[in-house]
């Protein structure tokens, strides 16, 4: 009789994607956006791992690692494609992928089994769906004798944005930090070196053993955090001041490169389905599908007498003639052109705009809150116009604002309005005014999405006049 083996997907969605920025920004990362195909890359991530299941494999719901202030989109993205997470575990800052990992194993092993952990990041794409299923489930199956697996991609190209594997036949030899191209052509040329897919699979008792073994600093002070976490539903947060005390250090560094040598076991399996981990804006070139030219358009643009060339056009018509080797990356407040070439350095012009503490650092016009999205259509001198809407059965927090009055119109939908000792429901074409001062609060009582245009006006309009009473979402 065949032995079912227990798999665990462990889904790593804390990134923040500078290097795709104007799209990829800390408050709307990648791995929440449609960078290829009909779904962003955290639902295709989910989607690829809930397929792994075979007649000797169980596949249980994931785990989640994220950031707090991204836990409400990875709820609404998985239920988009009903994947509901087993849980959803809280840094309260990024400590890199090894505390990451030990929160992730540390809940799987709460309920008493010890299941295979398939940990992939969040932000990659793999053409071949049943190519990448045969690799991880022959990877589980090594993984549950106590072996880690990691995935290796047979390199086509000297990259120089990647580490490196050197394989002695299915073992893991060396691990290689990111090469100069002359490296990169040599390993490329060897055939012994593959990429470093990010993604590896072991029981979650091996993962604890070997960082204690090799790391128990890190260890032992994420345990500490854990030991003092809260659960609210899905969403588990270890202890905040605990988890800032926890080393910062990648999975990579901290257990995997002591592994070869040290009698732990560390295989690799070969991954060959296309993969792409889109880090950057080549990488999103090299996915995309392309013209006789070498082109990729990605929405409204129109490419003429132009070679090799990237094109993604978020709100407007983009054109681009005579050029080549150019990315060119247009949304509603934010224009990069850069030599795709040169694509790793994007996160040059992101730094600048963190250090000058400009806003299109980590927010796009169009910002996602927990019960829908608004969008900042128009400013001025002492006005703003937004466009709301509110998710069916969602409302924002109970608040007042110390510098601005509201005008609120209804463009579709049903809205229920507190208004000091009033609430109202407005439909569409009504309209109501909220007061400098009057606490108030918009909800959504129907069953489809309530949108409205907010006209806001006083001597100050930044988001962070807002004193909140009550909130569903736990601001207050």
């Amino acid at each position: 009789m065949t032995k079912t083996l227990s798999l665990q997907p462990v889904i790593m969605a804390g990134g923040s994607g500078t290097r795709l920025w104007p799209l990829s920004r800390s408050g709307y990362p990648k791995q929440f956006l449609v960078l290829a195909g009909n779904t962003s890359l955290l639902q295709q991530a989910a989607q690829r791992l809930a397929g792994l299941a075979a007649a000797d494999i169980v596949v249980t719901s994931p785990l989640v690692v994220g950031n707090e202030e991204h836990r409400f989109m990875v709820l609404d993205q998985l239920r988009e494609v009903q994947a509901t997470p087993a849980a959803v575990l809280l840094e309260p800052m990024g400590r890199n992928t090894a505390p990451a990992v030990t929160l992730a194993a540390l809940q799987a092993l709460e309920a008493g089994a010890d299941p295979v952990l398939v940990v992939t990041p969040s932000d990659q794409t793999v053409a071949d769906d049943a190519a990448f299923t045969r690799a991880l489930q022959a990877a589980a199956r090594r993984a549950a004798s106590g072996e880690i697996v990691i995935l290796g991609i047979r390199p086509d190209r000297p990259e120089t944005g990647y580490g490196y594997i050197r394989a002695d036949g299915s073992a893991v030899a060396q691990f290689v930090e990111k090469p100069d191209t002359p490296t990169a052509e040599r390993y490329l040329a060897d055939g012994g070196y593959y990429w470093n897919a990010g993604i590896f699979v072991l029981k979650a008792s091996v993962w604890l053993a070997a960082l204690e073994r090799f790391r128990p600093d890190i260890a032992e002070a994420t345990r500490a955090a854990w030991a003092g976490r809260a659960t609210d539903a899905q969403f588990v947060r270890p202890d905040k001041a605990l988890f800032g005390a926890v080393p910062s250090e990648s999975v990579d560094y901290a257990v995997m490169e002591r592994c070869p040598g040290s009698g732990q076991p560390l295989g690799m399996e070969v991954l060959d389905a296309g993969w792409n981990d889109l880090g950057a804006w080549e990488a999103v070139w090299q996915a995309a599908p392309k013209d006789g030219a070498g082109n990729a358009a990605i929405g409204d643009a129109l490419i003429e007498d132009s070679r090799n060339t990237l094109v993604h056009a978020s709100s407007r018509l983009v054109g681009a003639v005579g050029v080549s080797d150019v990315v060119i990356v247009e949304t509603p407040d934010a224009v990069l052109v850069a030599d795709r070439s040169r694509s790793q350095d994007v996160k040059k012009i992101v730094a600048r705009l963190g250090a000058e503490q400009r806003g299109e650092h980590a927010l796009h016009r169009k910002v996602h809150r927990p019960w829908g999205w608004y969008d900042s259509i128009d400013m001025g001198e002492r006005f703003q116009v937004k466009r709301i809407l509110v998710k069916p059965g969602a409302s924002l927090s109970l608040q007042k604002h110390h510098h601005r009055a509201e005008h609120w119109i209804v463009v579709s939908g049903t809205a229920e309005v507190t208004n000091g000792d009033q609430v109202i429901l407005l439909t569409e074409n009504q309209s109501t005014y909220i007061p400098l001062g009057q606490v108030h609060r918009l909800a959504n009582p129907g069953k489809v999405p309530l949108e409205i245009i907010e006209v806001q006006s006083g001597s100050y309009l930044g988001e962070d006049d807002i004193v909140r009473f009550e909130d569903t979402y736990g601001r207050t």
